[in-house]
């Protein structure tokens, strides 16, 4: 019996790709394991994954092996499955007490230590060692701790920004606008190691508001503004899993640090009038997910053929009795200031859903058409070649072969020919595996997938019944990009091929 061993790794990048790769391995017909043999329960298994994996297992014929049921789990065992589902009860309690424990101890070193806690620095600021680390074990392998200092460069513009708005009486808007025309480099731009993921093109009115709201810039740690929880994915499907989002706390739930933890960079008078002004002119924000009824075919996928932001999707209610219509707006004047290569950017950028969906079925069906399907289930002539070498190489190793056993027959010593039989037999075995991996010869031609089309029906008959939702995911699965030029109202599409896995991945936390 083949088996694959499941050994947890204690980091959700890593662990949840991995996880998948098995649970697809497990429905494949080429599959390399028989059984699948963890190493240890609790981890491996969290809250109830084990009564929604297990069958999946069961279905394709794969063994669960655990050592604390001393082997195999037994499907038709009461027995096993009430200690399977005690070790993932036991996983969650125990994933709560660690939370718990973690929140209790950084707030108690919020409140009462002055060492810097670990995330981003805020705009203004720079790390700087300051020391080995107080872990004993962790200054052994040299870590040192970590305190926050003035950047010479960003803090100025910080004292700025807090002047413009309390004693010029500046918006936001008009805060960002000036620094971009001045030049100087938003948040993003001004330590783009940290920001890849962001567009430092500008100031962002939002950047603007969150220098203004942050009350760590008078010198004393606040700790704990926002807070992760948990929704569910699906209301109605509950096995569909949760997600981690963040909300703002309460202003009374803020832990205030009562010494000075860092160099201050605006006094607590000008912090005192800040937070009157935000609090009187902007209402609290307030995290809520709204279920759409009209779903964005084109979410993500379309973007401003001059900016490059992507374009945001918006439902209008048509004034007469009708379905309405979807719009897709570039909006990045609303929430930045747009720097000198951008400034002939047009005040509205927008375009109707229907016209471009229409284009992008024509376009995507005469890509499926019988001629098109068949030409890509031609052999390829690369392949041809390297199956025939790989033939007329096996040839040559089978003579080899049996000259050698011919010898053997005719009275020689074996043991002066078998190594060299050994040898042969094993380059046999890899030319054959070779071989295997080749894709198999042979073509599919018009008029045999013109028929299998006309029974079951074209990619255009399938993409003119869909749904915008069913579109999103034909449009997702393609790797479709779109990018709406307004000066031409053209649209240029393109589809990554599918086969191409030179993909990058990076995850990313913790923001500006």
């Amino acid at each position: 019996m083949r088996f694959a061993f499941y050994g947890r790794v204690s980091t959700e990048d890593q662990q949840d790709p991995e996880a998948a790769r098995l649970l697809a391995s497990i429905a494949s017909t080429d599959r390399m394991f028989d059984a699948v043999v963890i190493g240890t329960t609790q981890r491996a298994f969290y809250g109830n994954q084990f009564g929604l994996t297990f069958p999946v297992l069961t279905h394709f014929g794969v063994q669960l092996w655990v050592p604390e049921v001393g082997g195999v789990v037994d499907p038709g065992s009461e027995a096993h499955d009430m200690v399977m589902m005690l070790f993932g009860g036991m996983s969650k309690a125990e994933r709560t007490r660690v939370q718990l424990r973690v929140k209790v101890a950084m707030a108690d070193l919020a409140e009462r230590t002055d060492r810097f806690l670990g995330g981003r620095p805020p705009y203004g600021y720079v790390l700087v060692d300051d020391g080995p680390h107080p872990n004993p074990a962790k200054a052994a392998a040299g870590q040192v701790a970590h305190r926050l200092d003035v950047d010479p460069l960003a803090a100025p513009v910080v004292q700025r920004i807090f002047r413009m708005y309390v004693n010029e009486g500046r918006s936001f808007r008009a805060i960002a606008q000036t620094l971009t025309d001045e030049g100087i480099p938003s948040p993003s731009a001004h330590d783009p190691a940290r920001n890849r993921h962001r567009d430092g093109r500008g100031w962002a009115f939002s950047a603007v508001r969150a220098i203004l709201a942050n009350p760590n810039y008078a010198g004393r740690r606040v700790w704990g503004r926002q807070e992760k929880f948990e929704s569910l994915l699906d209301p109605s499907d509950v096995a569909a899993g949760s997600q981690t989002r963040m909300r703002w706390r309460e202003r009374d739930a803020w832990i205030r640090s009562g010494q000075v933890t860092h160099p201050a960079i605006v006094d607590d008078q000008l912090i005192a009038a800040t937070e009157r002004l935000l609090s009187a002119r902007t209402p609290p924000v307030k995290t809520r997910q709204r279920p759409t009824a009209h779903p964005y075919a084109l979410r993500g996928i379309l973007k401003c053929g001059i900016c490059g932001t992507t374009m945001q999707g918006s439902f209008r209610k048509s004034r007469a009795e009708g379905p309405g219509r979807v719009l897709y707006r570039c909006e990045i004047r609303r929430g930045r200031a747009l720097p000198p290569e951008l400034t002939d950017h047009p005040a509205t950028v927008y375009v109707r859903q229907d016209v471009i969906v229409d284009k992008l079925d024509h376009w995507i069906s005469s890509l499926a058409s019988a001629e098109v399907l068949a030409a890509g289930h031609l052999p390829d002539p690369a392949t041809d070649q390297q199956r025939a070498a790989l033939g007329r190489r096996l040839t040559d190793t089978q003579h080899k072969i049996a000259s050698l056993v011919s010898a053997i027959e005719s009275g020689i010593e074996p043991t002066m020919l078998g190594q060299q039989l050994a040898t042969r037999i094993a380059e046999k075995d890899r030319i054959l595996r070779e071989i295997g991996r080749l894709e198999p010869t042979g073509a599919v031609s018009a008029s045999e997938i013109r028929g299998l089309i006309e029974m079951f029906g074209s990619v255009a008959d399938a993409l003119k019944s869909a749904t915008h939702e069913e579109h999103r995911r034909i449009y997702a699965a393609c790797r479709l990009t779109c990018e709406y030029d307004p000066k031409t109202r053209s649209v240029r599409a393109s589809i990554v091929d599918p086969t191409d896995d030179a993909w990058g991945f990076e995850r990313v936390r913790g923001g500006t």
